[in-house]
């Protein structure tokens, strides 16, 4: 008798575990995390899990026999037992001791993948997910004490499950090949964003929760998770990039020890832009969060700090679709000039280096974005570099183009420039008088015909003795110049003249020119 009621006990007891490990199996699809963080994509494409291939087949294989084996298989891929994805308990349902381990089952369950090119598919398994990640973000915002290392690894598991992935190619060669304008360009949106969108939201409030420690959440918001979270920011979604780049920054304040690693890593991302691929949808954004980190620098600058200027930001000005960024990279080397007046010679040496020869759309930019460094710009630092730079703008002056030869006239509407160009007049104003001279004479545009009189009138009211200097040395030059056309003229006729006398022979047609012959003196 009392063998048989040990008997039934044990059995009672052996399904009570296996129902146990059953409920258990609903996270075992969970992708763990990893420093690789390499996520599997199913053949269906419903679900992607990173367990590595074969882990939970093979676990239940040994116990079921390898005849249940491929049926586990398919559902783990496919993810067709709607009824093992079920909803867990609110946290207002539970004891304030089991709240962070029910946080940690809510992770887990957050990072199971669906297929949202398909809206028809799983529709309520998403609905499960997005309330799901709802609580867990009101909880993190919520939360009043510090979050356990299980938490912080669950945590990082779920956003490198459901954040780091490849995007689809763009045919976005193709377009830069064929002058497509970006710009113009509609961006792509991606179909999971109402996951995506909670995920980067709980990220943002994990980053900058003061639950969250550092020193502890370090180990795993890694070097290798910066680098895929870098990654991301050429997503095609201006909505993910706008998320990416207050969780770097808040990023980079939280943990001081990745801040010469992220500076680093973006360096690394404007070399492959510049020199590469000439293609990224994320440049103004990481631009823009340099430009609050130049900010902060402290001084004296770095060597570190003034390299990164000089092999990265002036190169930056190289790419055809500048436009797309130049405001936030304008600020930042505005903001170098400010920190340190001596890199004024640096930056306008590097900006006349890369000056465009044939964009004008690009030239009005540059030109822009001069007048905000020369107003940031000491006599001392002007000096050095005046001579090449005047050069450049008495080109802009003469450009066809009547956008680039304005924006160049509107220098001298800015009292600190003009006070330069005037402290320099008799070093500038012969370089620049030829083109104001052409201008006034011959431009087709009224506007800049009319800016060019009044640069000419400043110069002429504060040295007319130097202006009449500089306009009888252009009269000379153009004498000097008509001479020169003449005989040329009288040249080609001559040529002309004796090609028609021996036009009906073949001998060949010599003209000696007048110059007496030049030798070479030893």
């Amino acid at each position: 008798m009392l063998r048989q009621i040990l008997s039934k006990v044990s059995r009672k007891s052996s399904k009570h575990s296996e129902s146990r490990d059953g409920g258990h199996t609903l996270y075992s699809n969970a992708p763990t995390y990893s420093k690789s963080g390499e996520l599997g994509t199913s053949k269906s494409g419903n679900v992607i899990s990173s367990v590595p291939a074969g882990s939970f087949v093979s676990d239940v294989g040994k116990s079921n026999g390898n005849k249940n084996a491929k049926g586990v298989n398919l559902k783990l891929n496919g993810f067709v037992a709607s009824s093992s994805y079920e909803a867990l308990p609110g946290f207002r349902d539970v004891p304030n001791s089991e709240k962070q381990s029910l946080l940690v089952r809510k992770l887990n369950l957050c990072c199971v993948i669906f297929d949202f090119t398909d809206p028809t598919k799983h529709l309520k398994e998403k609905e499960i997910k997005r309330q799901t990640l709802l609580e867990v973000v009101d909880y993190v915002t919520s939360a009043n004490g510090k979050f356990s290392e299980t938490v912080m690894q669950e945590g990082i598991k779920m956003v490198s499950a459901n954040l780091f992935r490849s995007f689809s190619p763009q045919p976005r060669e193709n377009k830069v090949v064929d002058g497509f304008d970006l710009e113009e360009e509609e961006p792509s949106m991606d179909p999971a964003w109402p996951h995506l969108q909670i995920v980067y939201e709980f990220l943002l409030r994990f980053v900058a929760s003061p639950e969250t420690d550092a020193k502890l959440a370090k180990r795993y918001v890694d070097h290798s998770f910066i680098l895929k979270l870098l990654d991301l920011f050429d997503s095609e979604d201006p909505r993910e990039r706008e998320y990416l780049k207050t969780i770097l920054h808040r990023t980079y304040g939280k943990f001081m020890v990745h801040r010469p690693f992220i500076r680093k890593a973006i360096n690394n991302i404007f070399y492959s832009f510049i020199f590469e691929a000439e293609k990224h949808n994320g440049v103004s954004e990481l631009l823009e969060i340099l430009g609050s980190i130049i900010n902060g620098f402290a001084l004296p600058l770095k060597e570190e700090h003034k390299l990164f200027l000089v092999r990265a930001l002036i190169p930056l000005h190289k790419p055809k679709y500048l436009a797309m960024y130049h405001q936030q990279l304008s600020y930042c080397i505005t903001q170098f000039v400010e920190k340190d007046c001596k890199l004024a010679d640096t930056v306008i040496r590097g900006l006349l280096k890369y000056w465009p020869v044939t964009n004008s759309s690009k030239e009005v930019l540059f030109l822009s974005e001069l007048e905000e460094v020369l107003e940031a710009t000491q006599p001392s630092e002007f000096q050095r570099c005046m001579v090449p730079l005047f050069r450049q703008i008495a080109h802009c002056l003469n450009s066809s183009h009547f956008q680039v030869a304005e924006r160049a006239l509107f220098l001298w509407n800015n009292d600190h420039i003009e006070n330069l160009i005037k402290q320099n007049r008799k070093v500038l104003l012969p370089i620049m008088f030829s083109a104001l001279e052409k201008n006034a004479r011959n431009h087709w545009n009224q506007a800049v015909h009319s800016l060019t009189l009044n640069v000419r009138k400043i110069f002429y009211d504060l040295d007319p003795e130097l202006f009449n200097e500089c306009l009888e040395e252009f009269k000379e030059d153009e004498s000097k110049e008509d001479e020169v056309k003449a005989r040329r003229e009288a040249t080609w006729k001559r040529l002309e003249e004796v090609a028609a006398k021996k036009a009906s022979s073949n001998e060949p047609v010599l003209v000696r020119g007048r110059a007496p012959l030049r030798t070479a003196s030893r």
